[in-house]
């Protein structure tokens, strides 16, 4: 994680607040009226009427979204436009960073949002979002990125990745359409073939790379398709043309509440995750609109609300007792209350580069992750 905590050229990023608006560090002391409306970059469930209606009526800040299918669309619309036509994105780790070294994102003053004492530690600087101790966004939710079958068409219940990889469900698997997906297939290989030396599933060296490459172009014949949006999974597996794939807890809650027969898990190799962060564009035009959504998201009501609803675990931990009212059980159930060695033993996105981390600068990165990618698919 070392390697994360890159050049000082970072900490330039220049803010684009109003004058008024920021202290002499740069960051913002007081927020301000809001501007009356808020543009948004987010994961397809991020922005429920049961939190943003009750925000708009308290701070008179209109939510648009725009709902992003990958990382890599998260990005471009960032940068579209200046920068300036969206003020916040969700951003994943495999995100995060790159919007911090591009200068798309300008960095925040925690100290404005009151829900973040509570965070877990983890997420009150974690790497994929705080470099040299200035923070680039808020953290906000996280979770792992499971294995969700049909458990009326995939007979025994799977203990490992390996059947999404089995001839057995050909023409029924589907997988994310994400470069990062090169991870997953790398964390199998890591347990199921040992001698490749392995470690971290976004540190590969040529050979490493080049393995879990080959093992996503074996699958490519047994795939229905990638999918983009989670919807789109939810679809394939409601009318039947997948039984099989890799998921987040969001499709398994939303297909279950459809009475569809879906069960999910982690399997025996552990998951990939992602932990995502609500963050700043550099170009913002509403700020004071999007610090009131920062304290919004983080108090203890909302991030049980959408952690709920989306079936991952919230990053302030005063939301576990507010989660069992709203659902009973579902506080255990998402791992609110579990262990710092639960967090730790996820794999959580984070983007590729070619240090190593061990003093070596032959691992890939994420530019050869996509074109390795858009090859694989054709």
């Amino acid at each position: 994680m070392k390697r994360l905590m890159l050049a000082a050229a970072v900490l330039a990023v220049a803010l684009s607040v109003p004058a008024a608006f920021a202290g002499g560090n740069g960051l913002p002391t007081t927020i301000g009226k809001g501007e009356g409306s808020l543009y948004l970059v987010a994961w397809e469930g991020y922005t429920q009427p049961q939190w943003v209606k009750p925000f708009t009526k308290a701070t008179g800040c209109v939510v648009h979204s725009k709902y992003a299918g990958s990382s890599d669309e998260m990005v471009t619309l960032m940068r579209q436009g200046g920068g300036g036509q969206y003020d916040m994105v969700s951003a994943s780790g495999d995100a995060s960073l790159r919007l911090i070294y591009g200068k798309d994102v300008q960095p925040v003053n925690p100290a404005l949002i009151p829900g973040y004492k509570n965070f877990i530690p983890a997420l009150k600087s974690p790497p994929h979002n705080t470099i040299k101790g200035v923070h680039y966004g808020i953290s906000l939710q996280w979770g792992p990125n499971t294995l969700l079958y049909n458990t009326q068409k995939v007979k025994p219940a799977p203990t490992s990745w390996s059947a999404i990889y089995s001839s057995a469900y050909k023409g029924k698997v589907t997988v994310p359409d994400n470069p990062i997906q090169i991870a997953d297939a790398a964390l199998f290989l890591s347990k199921s073939q040992p001698s490749l030396g392995i470690k971290d599933p976004y540190e590969l060296n040529q050979k490493q790379f080049d393995a879990a490459v080959s093992l996503l172009k074996k699958q490519k014949p047994l795939i229905k398709k990638y999918w983009a949006l989670a919807s789109d999974e939810i679809d394939l597996f409601k009318n039947g043309d997948a039984v099989i794939g890799a998921s987040w807890p969001y499709q398994t809650n939303t297909l279950r509440a459809a009475k569809a027969p879906v069960a999910d898990l982690i399997p025996k190799e552990g998951a990939t995750g992602w932990a995502d962060t609500w963050m700043l564009s550099a170009h913002a035009k509403h700020p004071n609109c999007a610090y009131q959504w920062l304290k919004w998201v983080s108090t203890p009501k909302v991030q049980a609300q959408q952690a709920i609803y989306f079936g991952e675990t919230p990053a302030n931990t005063k939301a576990c007792a507010i989660m069992d009212k709203l659902s009973k059980g579902s506080c255990a159930q998402y791992h609110a209350n579990a262990p710092a060695a639960y967090f730790n033993s996820i794999k959580f996105w984070k983007t590729p580069v070619a240090d190593c981390g061990n003093g070596k600068k032959d691992c890939k990165d994420y530019t050869a992750w996509q074109q390795a990618w858009t090859q694989l698919k054709g």
